[in-house]
């Protein structure tokens, strides 16, 4: 328990700190959130949305999983992705992953991991397909080049959701993008043109 008092004393002194900055900062956060963005990021503890884009609290909605996945299948990112462009009508949803992603590496593997084999088989999936493309490369940019196509098949997935094929037949503009972003250097990238639906 002594180790998470630190995570407790940390909060006091960030809400602290917000509050001589900005003494309205939390009435404020606490009376509405209104993102344009959506952030379907990696889990990894590297990668924090807010910080790495330099936005505030109450500025992005996020969703992180392992390996940033989109499932047509994962009620739990479809009822992120559902609230977020129905209810909070964000305008655009930013599919962020990262190079050296641990668990597009694991699907490079050819090992059992346990449960997680299930989930990695949809970046095994992007692998096979793509096999002509990665086929030859050293290791790294193997690794390097699957978390780039990871993140724009699972723009792709979000394109075709219902719930994105619906905002856009309502006319509701929602835009998707491809990001990554490189840890050794904290640099985004966009990796491929944004799906945008009928104009």
């Amino acid at each position: 328990m002594e180790s998470l008092k630190t995570l407790l004393d940390g909060n006091k002194a960030w809400a602290a700190a917000q509050v001589q900055q900005d003494p309205e900062f939390f009435s404020r956060l606490a009376k509405q959130q209104a993102p344009e963005y959506l952030w379907i990021g990696c889990s990894d503890s590297r990668v924090p949305a807010n910080q790495i884009t330099n936005l505030q609290p109450g500025e992005v909605f996020v969703h992180r999983n392992i390996a940033n996945v989109v499932v047509q299948t994962d009620m739990n990112v479809l009822s992120v992705l559902q609230f977020a462009v129905e209810v909070l009508k964000v305008k655009h949803v930013i599919v962020c992953g990262h190079y050296g992603c641990g668990g597009v590496k694991a699907a490079l593997e050819n090992q059992r991991h346990g449960l997680i084999d299930n989930w990695l088989r949809h970046i095994q999936n992007i692998a096979r397909r793509r096999e002509g493309e990665l086929e030859g490369l050293d290791p790294a940019k193997t690794l390097d080049r699957l978390c780039e196509l990871n993140v724009i098949a699972n723009a792709e997935n979000v394109a075709r959701t219902t719930i994105i094929q619906d905002a856009w037949d309502r006319g509701q503009k929602v835009d998707i993008h491809s990001w990554i972003y490189r840890l050794d250097n904290g640099l985004l990238s966009s990796i491929a043109p944004a799906i945008q639906g009928p104009r």
